[in-house]
């Protein structure tokens, strides 16, 4: 690496979906670029460790599945199998082959690339530290955090990375356990416990809060732990895991529920998906005014820190509302808007609101917008309108029936305040809510919009009509 570089306009540290994004519009806009990523390949957390393989194991789940269930449709196959080394395989060639895609965009779009750890040596300052210590320093303009999130560990309960586990190490398995305790039913929890269920090992999720995926519409909530205990996972809400203890045969842990005496549960493995952790350490930020939170790089609403050299985006961050939703799409919003704005364009700040979350269980669950219950608590005259997958001829068709579309809307404006949907293809189905909030769209516009038939888009269609009580088929 050489240390003698004019200026580059951005300099980016991380690149995931944040990251790599910002990177490649800013060489679009005509900035000078450069992107440092420690790992050894690009594309970060969601392509090598999060999205992109869990989804790939998710379809062979939904596929196998299907396939056990051919017979309904009168198609003869004999005994399926699953053999975990070709699934493994074959998910190792789909990230392979994206990560490719990433460095290919890069180059094309004539993005200077630096493999290693990247560091603020000043506001304006990328120190880069190779694999074998060589080391090089960028000046940058700017300079743009995107290094994302690690899962959280769970205190008491330690990692083995073998039998006790994270996300990061189960999409490594080379068996199926019998059994597995997972620890949270957030979107990670719920989405290897269908994995891992339609597989066939014995799954029991646990969840310290009322409903899966807690920050979810509550009545989605509870139709997605319907739906699960359907497909055979134990669900249990309300509870806590106490204590993990084990031996050579087997781990054991201590399950603690409201108004119940605690229980030991015997199974092969754990995996504790508690949520995700800002990887801020180890960036020099203590040479800058970046200001930290409970680790968070603290932004303004247009992700701008304490430094004005430095800016930062994606799960790495805390906004002045708080909490901040940690998505690959939403990391890739903000960094295109950032740079947009560093180019002189007018770049509004993402309105998180109208950000979509989906989670790609079985049945897979998908929202934009506020939930009832916060609809409410913003004193709006909530109207609610929701129809049942049961109901649609499409998802009869698919054999896939369970849960609905809810539509929160409200009485004085008919505006669709929120989206949420249980069942099948959710999604993509709420592709169609992100353009309904974004256009500020009222009930009666939705119901009045023609969808084709037979689709699952009609489940939408009714639930507007449900809103003022005449879905057809409700």
């Amino acid at each position: 690496m050489s240390a003698d570089r004019a200026p580059y306009d951005l300099v980016v540290i991380g690149s995931g979906p944040g990251g790599y994004v910002a990177a490649v519009r800013a060489a679009q806009l005509g900035l000078r670029t450069a992107i440092v990523e420690k790992d050894p390949k690009f594309g970060g957390t969601c392509l090598h460790r999060g999205c992109i393989p869990t989804k790939a194991l998710l379809h062979v789940s939904a596929l196998y599945s299907e396939i056990k269930r051919a017979g309904e449709l009168g198609i003869v196959v004999p005994k399926a199998e699953i053999d975990i080394a070709q699934v493994m395989k074959r998910k190792d060639a789909v990230v392979e082959r994206l990560a490719r895609a990433v460095e290919g965009l890069l180059k094309r779009r004539k993005v200077e690339l630096f493999a290693g750890t990247g560091s603020l040596a000043d506001p304006r300052t990328v120190a880069v530290r190779g694999a074998k210590g060589e080391t090089a320093r960028l000046a940058a303009k700017t300079v743009m955090l995107a290094t994302g999130s690690a899962p959280r560990a769970l205190p008491g309960i330690p990692l083995d990375g073998e039998r006790i586990v994270t996300s990061d190490e189960i999409l490594k398995v080379s068996r199926i356990p019998a059994s597995l305790l997972v620890i949270g039913a957030g979107a990670v929890g719920v989405e290897f416990a269908s994995v891992f269920a339609a597989f066939g090992t014995k799954v029991t999720l646990v969840e310290m809060l009322a409903t899966a995926l807690p920050f979810e519409d509550e009545e989605v909530g509870r139709e997605l732990a319907r739906a699960l205990k359907k497909r055979g996972i134990d669900v249990r809400t309300s509870t806590r895991v106490d204590k993990v203890d084990g031996d050579k045969k087997g781990l054991r842990a201590t399950l603690v529920s409201e108004g119940a005496k605690p229980e030991t549960l015997a199974v092969e493995m754990i995996l504790v998906a508690v949520g995700r952790r800002p990887v801020s350490e180890g960036l020099g930020l203590e040479k800058t005014r970046v200001a930290l939170e409970k680790g968070y790089v603290k932004v303004d609403e247009r992700c701008r820190t304490a430094e004005p050299s430095v800016v930062a985006i994606g799960d790495l961050i805390q906004t002045p509302r708080g909490a901040h939703p940690q998505l690959a799409h939403v990391a890739s919003h903000e960094g295109i808007r950032v740079v947009e704005a560093l180019a002189g364009r007018a770049a509004e700040p993402v309105n998180y609101e109208r950000v979509p979350s989906a989670t790609y269980s079985d049945p897979e669950v998908a929202s934009v917008g506020i939930t009832e219950a916060e609809a409410r608590k913003r004193g709006h005259d909530v109207l609610v309108g929701k129809f049942p997958f049961l109901a649609n001829s499409k998802a009869s068709i698919l054999g896939d029936t369970d849960g609905f579309v809810k539509i929160v809307s409200e009485k004085k404006y008919d505006e669709v305040l929120g989206v949420h949907i249980v069942g099948p293809r959710a999604t993509e189905m709420i592709a169609e809510g992100v353009a309904l909030l974004g256009l500020e769209a009222t009930a009666l516009e939705v119901e009045r919009a023609v969808h084709p038939h037979p689709t699952l888009s009609e489940a939408m269609m009714e639930a507007a009509e449900a809103v003022y009580g005449h879905a057809i088929h409700g």
